[in-house]
This record gives structure tokens, C-alpha cells and sequence, in this order.
């Protein structure tokens, strides 16, 4: 084999080898990059999680002090549930969280409450207190389990 091919073949083995390394180096970036954004999901999540936990504690305690009125608790309370333990809305006693809401959520809040007729307002607050006054234990024992659960 002459000199010059064997040069040739040497110097083609060279650059496919850099070339290689290359590649490897840029996937390995590319995946320490991926690996980070992952933890820091991950940490976001626990965080966003912790947040919404703390929260519930706070809204279960509001409502065992009676400071906060039991219809717009279990509102609340129905929405954080769905996004760390769903499975909770179908479980005695936290049931009646699901419950309430299903019964109150057809009433209009906020600015829509605000454009609606006072004595359409009116109706629909004796028919939320009435929904408040029959779930009422209820409403607290789940909130006193609702405290007390490990998430």
C-alpha cells in the first residue's frame, strides 16, 4: 500500500474520531442541559405543591375558626384538592367539598355578580347560605380531616 494512502487513511480515521468526539461532547451537554431543567421542574413542582398544601392547611383552619364563609371555602378548597389529591373529592368526608361546589357553582362571582340584578344576587346568597346551613358539620369535619391529612 503506497505512503500516501496509508497518510490518507490515517488522517480520515483522525477527523472521523474528532468528529465523533464532537458529537458525543454536544449530546452530553445536551443532556447535562435536559437533566437541569428537569431538577429544577422537579424542585418548582414540590415547591407549587408545598404552596398549595400550606394553602389548604390555612383554609381548613379559617373555616374551624368560622372566619371564612363555608361556601367560598369549599370552593376553594374543591379546586386546590384537584390538583394535588383528586381522589380526595370522592372520599368521606371530604366529599362534601365536591358536593357544595356542585350545588353553588352555577352562581355567578366576581364582576359577574357584581353586573347581576341585586335581587337575583339576593335569591341566589339565601340559596348558598341554605347549601352552607345544610352541610354546615359536614363543612367542618372534613376540614378538621382535611387539616390533619398527610398530602
Amino acid at each position: 500500500m503506497p505512503a500516501w494512502l496509508q497518510w490518507s487513511l490515517i488522517v480520515a480515521g483522525l477527523i472521523a474520531s474528532a468528529l465523533l468526539v464532537l458529537f458525543i461532547v454536544r449530546q452530553w451537554r445536551i443532556l447535562r442541559r435536559a437533566r437541569a431543567r428537569e431538577r429544577s421542574q422537579a424542585a418548582f413542582h414540590a415547591q407549587r405543591r408545598e404552596s398549595i398544601v400550606d394553602s389548604l392547611q390555612v383554609l381548613a383552619m379559617a373555616i374551624e375558626q368560622d372566619q371564612v364563609e363555608y361556601s367560598e371555602a369549599c370552593l376553594r378548597i374543591k379546586g386546590l384538592l384537584e390538583l394535588v389529591a383528586p381522589e380526595l373529592l370522592t372520599q368521606p368526608p371530604y366529599q362534601v367539598f365536591q358536593d357544595v361546589h356542585d350545588q353553588i357553582s352555577h352562581m355567578p362571582t366576581h364582576q359577574a355578580r357584581q353586573d347581576t340584578d341585586r335581587k337575583f344576587v339576593r335569591k341566589m346568597d339565601k340559596e348558598r347560605f341554605a347549601v352552607e346551613q345544610q352541610h354546615a358539620d359536614a363543612i367542618r369535619r372534613a376540614a378538621t380531616a382535611l387539616r390533619q391529612h398527610t398530602f
